[in-house]
């Protein structure tokens, strides 16, 4: 066993999706938002997993991470939410991969790339209804469409924007920008101008703006059992996915008025168990836990002490009595009755749990996949 692993327990992200699907209407598909390595959780067995479960497609941020899909045998639709470059574009059509389009001169460069080849090209127009980052003006949706339409062998497939702030409380910007998506979708259509999805919602809008499900939902942090408004709801249940554990490999008794770790930030108050775990900043955990976070250790919370440096954390167990050296370590997920989750490393780290997945994913080298599924008809 290594120092530091991940665990990911696909019967959690099952049911993660199951929470997603069993909330839009059954004509409506669900996309499975695996960009990042799906959050650092792993993008080819979850993406594997999920297409088990009934997704109908895929979306990732680069062509790289399309093209590793389709080197897996992963073969659902994939949507590439940044675009292709021209270098890419004929390996794309190739794999059967959508850019998100939001530049006339990409569809120009896919188009000569698809006559080259002789087979179409499927695109998804990137509209900003509001969120002010990537996407042309939902009002011009209508000139660029035709525009687009004039290149041979593009085919308009999709059409696509993005909540600004559904994880809100307050959705009135959130029915905004609906609202203005709507409209070019309408203008769009009495022009003669259809697309097959038209998609807007994330995991927020999938579980609480119903009016915005359309022919797609994205969902995405909730597939890795995180709420996206990082407050527990009653309304839905989300299982975490991801498990972060260590070791304890060296554990002493050290007096009263000791420092310990750089800085001397922290000096024991009383005679007291230092445990030193090999996990650190570099493992993608923050060094903003220093003398804050909490671990598991048998089952009992234990106070991260001292200064997180680049590999190494130390943590007082004085009120484990029973814990011994190579004791497993909990940085994130559940032992016995407790559990240490993303959306409370983040608040303490003034961050959000999506960095807090990532961090740790795109860090760990070892992932074990936990409760595979063997029967592909389970989820219909």
């Amino acid at each position: 066993m290594p120092l530091n692993w991940i665990e990911i327990d696909l019967s959690a992200l099952r049911h993660n999706f199951f929470q997603a699907r069993d909330r839009v209407a059954p004509e409506c598909r669900v996309l499975g938002v695996v960009k990042s390595d799906a959050y650092g959780h792993g993008m080819i067995p979850v993406a594997r997993e999920l297409q088990k479960c009934g997704a109908s497609f895929f979306a990732v941020s680069k062509f790289w991470e399309a093209a590793e899909l389709r080197r897996n045998n992963i073969g659902l639709p994939v949507l590439v939410l940044l675009g292709i470059e021209p270098a890419d574009m004929e390996e794309a059509i190739r794999l059967g991969v959508r850019p998100a389009i939001f530049r006339a001169d990409q569809a120009r460069d896919f188009s000569k790339a698809a006559r080259r080849l002789g087979m179409p090209a499927r695109v998804h127009i990137k509209l900003d209804t509001g969120m002010g980052r990537l996407g042309i003006p939902a009002e011009e949706l209508c000139s660029f469409a035709e525009k687009i339409k004039e290149f041979p062998g593009i085919v308009l497939e999709g059409v696509l924007s993005h909540f600004a702030d559904a994880d809100e409380r307050d959705k009135s910007y959130c029915e905004y920008q609906a609202g203005r998506f709507v409209r070019a979708i309408g203008e769009a259509s009495q022009q003669g101008i259809s697309f097959a999805y038209c998609h807007i919602s994330n995991s927020a809008g999938t579980l609480e703006v119903p009016q915005a499900h359309f022919q797609l939902v994205r969902p995405g942090i909730m597939l890795y059992g995180s709420p996206p408004s990082g407050e527990p709801s009653d309304s839905v249940d989300l299982r975490p996915v991801m498990t972060f554990k260590s070791r304890i490999i060296q554990l002493k008794t050290v007096p009263a008025g000791r420092p310990i770790g750089y800085g001397r930030t922290f000096v024991t108050r009383q005679e007291s168990r230092i445990a030193t775990i090999p996990v650190g900043y570099d493992d993608g955990y923050f060094r903003a836990l220093s003398n804050r976070g909490q671990v598991l250790v048998r089952g009992k919370r234990a106070p991260v002490v001292g200064r997180v440096s680049m590999n190494m954390i130390t943590v007082d167990v004085t009120q484990v009595p029973e814990a011994c050296e190579d004791d497993e370590v909990v940085l994130l997920g559940a032992q016995g009755g407790e559990r240490i989750s993303a959306e409370e490393i983040a608040a303490l780290c003034g961050t959000i749990s999506y960095e807090v997945y990532c961090a740790i994913g795109k860090q760990q080298r070892f992932k074990y996949f936990l409760n595979p599924s063997t029967d592909l008809n389970e989820a219909t």
